[in-house]
């Protein structure tokens, strides 16, 4: 559990951005969609209920023709501000998975011909608050199936590569509504793409495994239906986008952390690669599942706290005394590989080509367990830390469990007491799983881009971070001035530049006249000899072997990507 610390960065984060959103909006050229500058500063809760409303429907006509969007399941009109137009909560299901919906497969949208606001976000899905202080200020509810999207005025033509964002929150947290993810900066700066965000099921209600009990047969899908949601939402995209200028066939999925682990997911489900062609992945990969038998035991966790013994007995328990049962099984109700959604080995699915025909880039940060032992403080990261890797030892032969104390031992440093649980969690979550993607993924004949990014942030204890790089990724900065994470300004435009680069022919490479620096950034596909990745350093972006950094310990950290990461 985040401690007060990271509270207030990300309440401080929150009240910036809202700042920013409030001042794009406020600069409209539709004087319909103005919203006047407030009086009186608003508080916490009132600046991110501006980002929130109820998207009605239109009956007089009255609304800007210009900025109306005709889709399969309606009309949506969205807002004008500097150039670019947002359209917000838009849903992609016919019916929300509410009532008896709840954990049943997303409801495929119907044609209707009514015509609708796009302004506002949609709720937000359930999530425990404790979590994230963000989380106390989310619109929350099951009726969270939506997306937004952002493109920029002018041609209609179906032509724009399309970019999807899936957040991450370690399957548990977050929301499109997260300022962070405010698409308005990166389109702005890049507006020959177009930008989408979409929702899904988080948690208990997302991801929890029911067939098992007396009355789960008629809810075979509830240990995935995140992806499941995604999926639709991918498909939404795929028949609608054409209206707002995308190429349909020419969609790249991208995320970070659990957001990553679900876009390395994502093509290995029945049906899904027509939907999408790219892959970017940012911290995450297939490791971020569990097997049915750790889903079982979490489920059975839940409802003996709950005394329930039924489904049946779980609808009627209310959402806050069901939110708070998830307490003893937090950061472990991740997707399941269940053998029929997801493949049971998902890397050996890649190694065997499942994903062959998908472009992917992906890589992850120096020292991503930065951000937890931040977030934590050393006092509770020091026990938590040894615990987890106490389980994760008793998974291992003793050859293994040999290799492993033996690393943490090379890897100790005397002066940061938790360098060496840190530096293996990095291995184990992050560091091993990306190297082994990026192995698989080649031997089957596909492409894989791979980077590490190194900056760090001037927070000591936070360093190179899980997360760090989203302000760069989506163009917020401005957001990070008191945390340390801001990064130079020629660097941070070179980075999204690759990364619209990749999205619209599939290679990141920039040349001289491309790259905003003005030097050429040929960056080369990971290969089984010289396994090259591309060093994202603040003042040199370069290509380097794997062995000239020796990021992985491939003797003694490797072979944990098969215990994957609970």
């Amino acid at each position: 559990m985040m401690k007060k610390k990271i509270q207030i960065w990300v309440m401080a984060a929150i009240l910036i951005i809202c700042t920013v959103t409030m001042v794009f909006t406020s600069c409209t050229d539709n004087a319909d969609n103005a919203v006047a500058e407030p009086e009186q500063p608003l508080s916490d809760k009132e600046m991110l209920m501006t980002l929130y409303g109820e998207n009605k429907k239109i009956t007089d006509g009255n609304y800007d023709k210009s900025l109306a969007v005709k889709c399969i399941n309606g009309t949506f009109v969205g807002k004008r501000s500097g150039g670019i137009v947002a359209y917000k909560g838009i849903p992609f299901v016919g019916q929300q998975p509410v009532g008896e919906l709840r954990w049943k497969a997303p409801v495929d949208y119907v044609a209707d011909e009514s015509v609708y606001e796009a302004y506002y976000n949609a709720k937000s899905p359930y999530q425990r608050e404790d979590l994230s202080e963000k989380a106390s200020l989310y619109v929350q509810g099951e009726d969270c199936l939506c997306l937004n999207i952002w493109k920029a005025e002018g041609s209609s033509a179906a032509t724009k590569p399309v970019m999807v964002w899936i957040h991450g929150g370690a399957f548990e947290m977050g929301g499109t509504v997260d300022p962070l993810y405010e698409g308005h900066n990166f389109i702005q700066e890049n507006p020959e793409v177009i930008l989408v965000s979409i929702e899904y099921r988080l948690g208990i209600f997302g991801f929890l495994h029911l067939s098992h009990l007396p009355d789960g047969a008629d809810y075979p899908d509830a240990q995935n239906l995140g992806l499941l949601d995604q999926l639709m939402a991918l498909k939404w995209v795929h028949e609608n986008i054409a209206g707002f200028g995308g190429n349909p066939d020419n969609v790249t999925i991208f995320g970070e952390s659990a957001g990553a682990g679900s876009v390395t997911l994502l093509p290995l489900m029945e049906g899904s690669q027509q939907y999408f062609k790219r892959v970017i992945a940012q911290s995450g990969a297939p490791v971020f599942t569990r097997s049915p038998e750790q889903a079982i035991a979490c489920t059975d966790e839940i409802m003996a706290a709950l005394g329930c013994k039924t489904v049946s007995d779980l609808q009627k328990v209310d959402i806050d005394k069901f939110l708070q049962a998830t307490v003893a099984v937090g950061l472990r109700v991740w997707a399941e590989r269940d053998g029929r959604i997801l493949p049971l080995d998902p890397y050996e699915a890649y190694a065997n080509g499942a994903a062959k025909d998908i472009d992917l880039l992906h890589g992850c940060n120096k020292d991503e367990m930065g951000y937890f032992i931040y977030g934590f403080g050393l006092d509770y990261w020091n026990p938590w830390a040894a615990d987890r890797k106490a389980k994760k030892l008793a998974q291992l032969t003793n050859e293994e469990k040999a290799l492993v104390e033996s690393y943490c031992q090379d890897v100790k440093d005397a002066t940061a007491e938790y360098s060496a649980t840190s530096r293996l969690f990095d291995q184990i979550t992050f560091i091993a799983p990306l190297i082994r993607l990026s192995e698989n993924q080649t031997k089957s004949g596909g492409k894989s881009y791979t980077y590490f990014f190194t900056p760090e942030s001037s927070l000591p204890l936070l360093r190179c971070g899980h997360s760090v790089e989203l302000p760069v990724i989506f163009n917020h900065q401005e957001i990070t001035l008191e945390m340390g994470w801001t990064f130079d300004a020629t660097f941070s435009k070179t980075m999204r530049r690759m990364w619209v680069q990749f999205a619209k022919t599939g290679n990141p490479s920039l040349s001289a006249d491309q790259s905003p620096d003005g030097k050429a950034k040929e960056w080369p596909l990971y290969d089984l000899e010289n396994k090259q990745l591309m060093i994202f350093d603040e003042f040199n972006i370069h290509p380097e072997k794997e062995s000239q950094r020796k990021i992985l310990d491939w003797d003694r950290t490797y072979f944990l990507t098969k215990y994957y990461c609970i």
